[in-house]
């Protein structure tokens, strides 16, 4: 079966276009968060396999995101996906539960591998 994705970005375009590379290698997306606020709800409703992860978003960061969707499934898989690819970010990131840091522009290759790496 599919692995269900949810992405999180707060640019459409960057939505579209992992959404676009997702797809084409298999992966579910089950649903789209423009900011951290809305991709914690979306989590708590939609229950994905998978999680992409922008860091700086409106109404809440990606770092906080990652630690509320955290508190509610430690199991979360939650992969970054910035342009800020400042090494304190990263570690921040990594140690608030992601997975894996992948930063814009990204490679599609990079993208699938990290989430099949992810996926288990």
């Amino acid at each position: 079966m599919a692995k269900t994705v949810l992405i999180t970005d707060d640019t459409a375009f960057m939505r579209m276009t992992l959404k676009n590379v997702m797809q084409k290698n298999g992966f579910d997306v089950v649903g789209e968060a423009a900011d951290g606020e809305d991709a914690v709800a979306k989590y708590a409703e939609l229950k994905p396999d998978l999680v992409t992860m922008d860091i700086t978003m409106p109404k809440m960061d990606g770092i906080t995101a990652i630690k509320e969707i955290m508190k509610q499934d430690a199991n979360a898989k939650i992969i970054v996906c910035s342009a800020m690819g400042q090494k304190p970010m990263v570690i921040e990131a990594l140690s608030a539960g992601a997975k894996d840091f992948l930063v814009k522009p990204f490679d599609a290759e990079r993208v699938v591998e990290a989430l099949n790496k992810a996926a288990g």
